[in-house]
């Protein structure tokens, strides 16, 4: 429970740094973003529970990744993350999953995701900021990207990229658990002057 009160504290202080670097009224942020201003203001003050649709439209809005969003300043050169040290961002009835790994760091980061999609099971997301692309690399399993109503077998072996600003779903397909990493490559954001 503490970790899940320090983790919320974070992603409060950041989303409201990104605001405010951004030069975004709360009313503003929350119309571009189509967030409630009382789910923002309730985010801001670290309380709530804000689902990963809400994090990822907050972050595409900001211009940030939505792990810029979850992490504080990293004092290391070398990061190494544990699966089981990070928290599930969407999970099912089923058992399907996604978790944020990491996000590098630089001009134009990249999120790395690991997905666990049951028989069956999907995700919709809806489009990201224009220019932001991913990359589906199917570990274990098949799945089926769908991308703007078109379907895309992907299986073991197999990698997929496209624009993520066109509606997207991942489906798990087959009668076995599928295990995918994704990449978020994000387009470059705005200087910041420190």
């Amino acid at each position: 429970m503490a970790e899940t009160a320090a983790a919320l504290r974070t992603v409060a202080h950041n989303v409201r740094a990104a605001r405010t670097r951004a030069g975004l009224s709360l009313d503003e942020l929350g119309r571009r973003a189509q967030v409630s201003k009382g789910a923002l203001v309730a985010l801001e003050k670290a309380q709530g529970n804000p689902n990963l649709a809400t994090l990822v439209r907050l972050a595409d809005t900001l211009g940030i990744s939505v792990s810029a969003l979850m992490q504080g300043p990293s004092d290391n050169r070398v990061r190494v993350v544990s699966a089981d040290a990070v928290a599930p961002l969407w999970t099912s009835e089923r058992g399907s999953e996604a978790r944020l790994m990491l996000t590098t760091s630089g001009p134009a980061p990249v999120e790395v995701w690991r997905w666990r999609l049951e028989p069956g099971e999907e995700y919709p997301s809806h489009p990201h900021q224009a220019g932001v692309v991913e990359t589906v690399s199917v570990v274990h399993g098949r799945m089926t990207l769908v991308v703007d109503g078109t379907e895309h077998p992907v299986e073991a072996g197999q990698t997929a990229t496209f624009d993520g600003d066109t509606p997207h779903t991942y489906r798990g397909a087959g009668d076995e658990t599928c295990h995918l990493i994704m990449t978020v490559h994000l387009p470059p954001g705005p200087a910041t002057t420190a």
